[in-house]
């Protein structure tokens, strides 16, 4: 159930056909947002959550988008704004994942890394800072690796990780003074279709190192977005926000 802390608010979400990205891009609507956001490939998903966010009285906007393509990025936010009428907030929630050990990890990986976790979320917001004014919102999602590395295999996921935490806290020194606040949101071991609660050996793992033994649920993630979003955290920014149930205490 939506709480209208956002209506007249206009967002975007990249990588929001799926998981967390869809989690968000339910619970903005629902809280009265409009809501704009971009995919990859997966179309049929991307429709099914317009339809669904419609039904529910919302209003979202499905743009296809690779994060890795700096020109698809520029054009998914211009995209955006011409749909919404503006933008108010910007959800950098766009990633790709893969796990290997330093001297094999492969170069084409490393370099759709870098270009998506990171190369993505820069473009994004430097396409969109131009259209957002005093109270808008930039929201990163990073990720606990930044902080904690569970096994081994993750230090390049894990490098961009970082750089998503460092961009948050120089971005929000640099919009600052114009009203814009920027945080970012690092969700520890969260149940989705690329990370299931079930998925065997690993997840029981790291169930045994979190403070409440479980995996947390997409919208525990997307609750805090709505906050960052909210008029009610005007006076936080360049913080990193751990949602990660005791990962790391």
């Amino acid at each position: 159930m939506g709480t209208a802390t956002l209506t007249g608010r206009r967002a975007l979400v990249t990588g929001g056909s799926r998981g967390i990205g869809a989690a968000t891009v339910r619970r903005l609507a629902a809280d009265g947002a409009a809501v704009a956001f971009t995919y990859s490939a997966s179309a049929a998903e991307a429709e099914k959550l317009v339809a669904e966010v419609a039904e529910h009285g919302g209003r979202a906007v499905a743009i296809r988008a690779d994060a890795a393509d700096p020109a698809q990025v520029t054009a998914a936010v211009e995209q955006a704004v011409a749909e919404l009428g503006g933008l108010d907030v910007l959800v950098n929630n766009a990633a790709v994942a893969h796990m290997a050990p330093i001297d094999e990890f492969p170069a084409e990986q490393f370099d759709r890394l870098m270009a998506v976790n990171i190369g993505g979320m820069y473009w994004a917001v430097r396409t969109a800072v131009k259209h957002l004014g005093e109270g808008a919102r930039i929201i990163n999602i990073g990720s606990i690796n930044a902080d904690q590395i569970p096994t081994a295999g993750f230090s390049v996921y894990g490098m961009t990780k970082g750089a998503v935490a460092s961009f948050t806290r120089g971005l929000a020194r640099d919009l600052g003074p114009l009203g814009i606040t920027v945080n970012n949101v690092q969700p520890g071991p969260i149940d989705t279709d690329a990370n299931p609660d079930n998925g065997g050996d690993f997840p029981e793992s790291l169930k045994k190192i979190m403070a409440l033994g479980r995996y947390g649920h997409v919208s525990d993630v997307a609750a805090i977005v709505s906050f960052l979003a909210s008029p009610e955290s005007g006076f936080v920014t360049g913080a990193n926000w751990n949602v990660d149930g005791g990962f790391t205490v």
